[in-house]
């Protein structure tokens, strides 16, 4: 999706990021969360390609498991900002689930 934005800053820290969260249809045909990731956007002029690696939230034990695979209510985060930051995310239980590629032309 083209997106057009522009920035500026004197500081590098903080620098923007975009979060991405992929959902999509389960067994049951229930909208679930396939995926979170985040980048930091390039700041140097030219064409950059990232690869962002996904994860998902993951149940705790296995009577949560298959609770939320019966309910169709999976395990998910109701705030972005979790995925771009690092406080309190080295206590979630997540699991690896695939890539997906961001192209980014920067002026």
């Amino acid at each position: 999706f083209p997106i057009d934005i522009t920035f500026k800053s004197t500081n590098p820290f903080g620098w923007p990021q975009i979060v991405v969260s992929v959902y999509g249809p389960d067994f049951f045909g229930n909208d679930v969360v396939r995926g979170y990731g985040a980048v930091h956007v390039p700041f140097t002029p030219g064409r950059h390609t990232r690869t962002i690696a996904m994860f998902v939230p993951e149940s705790t034990s296995r009577l949560q498991k298959f609770t939320s695979w019966f309910t169709g209510r999976r395990p998910e985060f109701t705030d972005p900002k979790v995925v771009a930051q690092g406080e309190g995310r080295e206590v979630t239980r997540v699991r690896s689930q695939g890539f997906v590629t961001i192209s980014f032309n920067v002026v």
